[in-house]
């Protein structure tokens, strides 16, 4: 090889030069795919990927994180969106810096979403062993704890030699980008590799870019979709996440407008249609409305775009109860289309959308059934007014009255972020989404600690975006670290912290199992040993002042809605602080999930909860 051909450089250089070539490309639009790299030094990564960020800081924008964890989900909001057509990298040292990124990956994978870990490794030459923080496996010298993250990968690789990069990093692009199989890929690096000079091929650092695939969908499967739409008479769609990821809001929109068939939507797919579309039904399954969950139970034929059919979705296999129901699904991974014994479109979401509306321009359905789903769409607004509305100004508001008061100030353009506790069930049965990218939901992992972090990386994706973090006390007391890094970075977001006192989510699903909220409070405990005392004496509030955030302390629904509409024009990072009325407020659920009850108890709240569970689980049905 000749010297003009080669450049010396270390490993952790090479690959830093070679991310910061790779783009990606749709519909002629190019990205770069690793817009930026995450991270946290320790040994294992500081002489390496750190030397080596520094060396080549003008190609490669660096982004100072405080929890491992949490900089996977700023890379994954970011990811999200931007319709997973760039992704950012993570950082680590070896050992618990490593380890910290499992929760992360878990849920980048779960999701569908493209992230590149790349935590450092052991000594590949065994030269210094045992390291510091090292696990010594007694009969596998090559594990590490980075193995890990082999189950929450999509890919995994552990590059023992410089020349094994070359073929490592272009599979790891190759995974990253492709919309069937992305999700987290880990390179690990292991410390004296990183370090170590090799002579790589100038081409290897050449402007790479990846074409993501908008494949078609197969004419036969084609064929027999339209003919199972014509069939129906009570057909419903199930629109998830990869309508937004395939950008297929006009087309879904357009085949709606067409075929008057209603559109209900996953956690994932919410804002798929503009809230007030004569067809859109809001959300579906156990944290659904009462049209969409209604017509779900009579549909003939659901229509699932993009969904993986959670067991949300599906209320645990009890919703779709026509005896007759035939399911179609329109997916570009083959493994979710081929779900509940469905006829397949294994296709682009957008691409398979245009397809079956130029296949079918002169159907529609009944008018009466249109007429049906209308009239339920106009109650089930009612009871989103009733939720949100706020009769008296000075009183302390509730949970919904919190959404109702934010759904006054935001734009079309703001994003709303959350992922656990008892805001996703309100907000997906009440929040009215504006635009495609409005509805911020992370609830395939529905991880603690998510939405934080997530803002950030939305904020960095977009920029002059108002960005709404939604928190609950139980979920900022998990992560609260990455307020320090929006200061950090002037990063404008806004948090909402709601303060309930306790796990209000789980509290609830607790007494209706029969474990009689054990452990979800906030609250000194008592003689007994129960947590029923008084609320502990915890201001987070001035935890997030003392992080760096402006604070705005709101103590009634007037105030509330005072402080949102500055959070929403402030300039640096801005929290508004409440406490909510302790009643649940948001409407019942209107369908079933499944989470078992003890079988045999001496305790009459859990042989009452178990009656309950038999008589619900008796309407589950396998779909063949």
């Amino acid at each position: 090889m000749s010297a003009a051909a080669t450049r010396r450089l270390t490993t952790a250089q090479a690959l830093v030069r070679f991310l910061a070539a790779q783009y990606t490309e749709r519909d002629g639009v190019r990205h770069r795919l690793i817009a930026g790299t995450w991270g946290i030094f320790g040994h294992g990564n500081v002489a390496g990927i750190g030397q080596a960020l520094v060396e080549y800081a003008d190609a490669m924008p660096y982004h100072q994180g405080r929890s491992e964890q949490a900089m996977v989900h700023a890379a994954v909001g970011h990811a999200r969106q931007l319709n997973r057509l760039s992704a950012q990298a993570v950082t680590t040292s070896i050992g618990p810096g490593a380890t910290n990124l499992v929760t992360g990956a878990a849920l980048a994978t779960v999701n569908r979403l493209p992230v590149l870990l790349l935590p450092g490794d052991y000594f590949a030459s065994h030269a210094a062993d045992p390291l510091l923080q090292q696990l010594e496996h007694p009969v596998e010298a090559d594990v590490s704890v980075n193995d890990a993250l082999r189950p929450v990968s999509r890919y995994f690789d552990r590059v023992n030699r410089p020349e094994a990069l070359v073929a490592s990093a272009l599979r790891a692009m190759r995974v990253l980008t492709d919309p069937a199989e992305t999700g987290a890929v880990t390179l690990a690096l292991p410390q004296d590799v990183q370090a170590e000079a090799y002579d790589w091929p100038e081409q290897f650092f050449a402007d790479r870019v990846w074409r993501v695939r908008r494949p078609a969908p197969d004419p036969v499967e084609l064929a027999e979709a339209v003919d199972l739409i014509r069939a129906a008479e009570r057909p419903v769609i199930v629109a998830g996440g990869g309508v937004h990821h395939s950008e297929a809001e006009q087309a879904l929109k357009a085949f709606a407008d067409a075929t008057g068939i209603p559109v209900a939507s996953t956690q994932a797919g919410k804002g798929s249609l503009r809230h007030d579309h004569p067809a859109d039904l809001g959300g579906i399954g156990h944290t659904g409305t009462a049209v969409s969950d209604d017509l779900a139970r009579t549909a003939d034929l659901v229509i699932g775009v993009g969904t993986r059919y959670s067991d949300f979705t599906t209320a645990s296999g009890t919703l779709f109860q026509h005896p007759d129901v035939r399911f179609l699904n329109l997916n570009i991974t083959a493994f979710d289309a081929h779900k509940l014994a469905a006829r397949t479109l294994v296709c682009d979401a957008r691409a398979a959308l245009t397809a079956l509306t130029d296949a079918l321009p002169d159907h529609r359905v009944d008018a009466a059934y249109e007429a049906e789903y209308g009239a339920g769409k106009a109650r089930w607004e009612e009871t989103v007014r009733a939720a949100f509305r706020a009769d008296d100004d000075g009183a302390v508001p509730t949970q919904t009255q919190v959404l109702g008061a934010l759904d006054a100030v935001v734009g079309d353009e703001d994003v709303v972020i959350n992922a656990a506790g008892s805001l996703p069930g309100d907000l997906h049965k009440l929040w009215r989404a504006r635009s495609p990218r409005q509805y911020h939901l992370e609830y395939g992992y529905s991880c603690m600690g998510y939405e934080i972090p997530a803002a950030l990386g939305v904020q960095q994706a977009a920029p002059g975006t108002p960005v709404w973090a939604l928190v609950g006390d139980g979920t900022y007391l998990m992560n609260p670290t990455e307020i320090v890094t929006a200061v950090q970075e002037n990063l404008p977001v806004k948090l909402v912290l709601v303060q309930n006192h306790g796990y209000a989510s789980i509290g609830g699903l607790s007494e209706s199992v029969g474990a009689e909220r054990f452990g979800t409070d906030y609250r000194h405990r008592v003689a007994d040993g129960s947590f029923t005392g008084a609320p502990l004496p915890v201001d987070l509030a001035a935890n997030a002042a003392s992080l760096g955030m402006d604070v705005l302390r709101a103590k009634t629904v007037r105030e509330l809605r005072e402080a949102l509409t500055t959070a929403r024009a402030a300039t640096r990072p801005t929290c508004v602080y409440v406490e909510t009325a302790p009643a649940p407020s948001a409407p019942p659920a209107e369908a079933w999930w499944d989470v078992p009850v003890a079988e045999v108890s001496a305790r009459e709240a859990a042989t009452d909860a178990r009656a309950r569970y038999e008589g619900a689980v008796a309407d589950r049905r396998h779909h063949l």
